[in-house]
């Protein structure tokens, strides 16, 4: 028998888009295909700031090749909205529609606003839904810094539930439009919360895992019920490479839990110039989670 011959070759895996600067994962299963929604950066190289004006898509049935299906929701498209500052979304499918919560910056204010689109089908076209912002920051909890960033969803036994935050983590019920709330605002209490809240559920634990502490790692805590209370657990995923956040994204795809997030390492990459990573979830019998492994391999490996 032959001998292998010996390789020093690294298969590389990730960042999963390499043609384009991409953040912020929010990932949608929807008949055995993997819908990856993302944020778009577009800023200079060494500029201090986010430049982001629309949100890209990719598709896939293996998690390892993508197809692109370019920007099917731009901020231009919330009429109400300043014409640079998109952040952060989700997307869920509620009764046959599909509901994109997006965080957006206001032309009127300094501070941002939380938006919904929805539309007919996982690619599009979107539309803004309700023609004027879901949430802004002005109410309930005023604060010195914008916390109407990253939205995440999750439908409950028929209840949809909205989470967001900056700084300061918040939740609220959406009602069955999808387009308005369905009751109190409440505070969630969660140490060295930055941002990036996402919720998912398996075996009878919810898991709230979010950016923690600066430069961030992803912490998270769990419990019981959907609405709390939420016992902190610990770190999840450590600082990614060349990047001061992180937005972690949990999924289940045919039977697997992965982990989406991004880092900076493209070539010309930063915090500003994100790209997005997927490596595998572990959950353990007691219900805790291993630590995530980021990997150059990703799910190639």
């Amino acid at each position: 028998m032959a001998t292998p011959a010996v390789t020093n070759e690294v298969i590389v895996g990730n960042p999963i888009i390499t043609d384009v600067y991409t953040s912020d994962p929010a990932v949608l299963v929807h008949d055995g295909t993997a819908y990856l929604y993302t944020g778009h950066d577009e800023a200079e190289p060494g500029s201090p700031d986010y430049l982001m004006r629309d949100w890209l898509l990719f598709s896939s049935t293996d998690l390892v090749d993508w197809k692109a299906h370019g920007s099917p929701l731009a901020i231009t498209d919330f009429a109400w909205a300043a014409s640079t500052g998109a952040k952060a979304g989700a997307v869920v499918e509620r009764d046959g529609r599909f509901y994109w919560y997006v965080a957006v910056d206001r032309p009127d204010r300094p501070g941002g606003a939380i938006g919904v689109a929805v539309a007919d089908h996982p690619t599009g076209p979107f539309r803004d839904a309700r023609d004027s912002a879901l949430v802004t920051d002005e109410v309930p909890f005023p604060t010195e810094s914008d916390h109407t960033i990253d939205p995440a969803v999750i439908v409950v036994d028929g209840q949809a539930h909205l989470f967001w935050g900056k700084l300061r983590c918040f939740h609220a019920l959406l009602d069955d439009s999808m387009t308005d709330l369905a009751g109190p605002i409440t505070e969630i209490e969660l140490p060295g919360f930055q941002e990036g809240a996402h919720v998912h559920h398996r075996d009878g634990w919810f898991y709230l895992s979010y950016g923690y502490l600066n430069p961030q790692r992803v912490g998270y805590a769990r419990s019981r019920s959907v609405d709390g209370p939420w016992e902190f657990v610990g770190i999840l995923n450590e600082v990614a490479g060349n990047c001061e956040t992180n937005r972690p994204c949990p999924v289940e795809f045919n039977g697997e839990w992965v982990f989406f997030y991004h880092n900076g390492v493209l070539p010309g990459g930063g915090s500003r110039r994100r790209s997005v990573c997927v490596d595998r979830l572990h959950h353990r019998p007691d219900g805790l989670i291993d630590r995530v492994r980021m990997t150059t391999e990703g799910l190639r490996g």
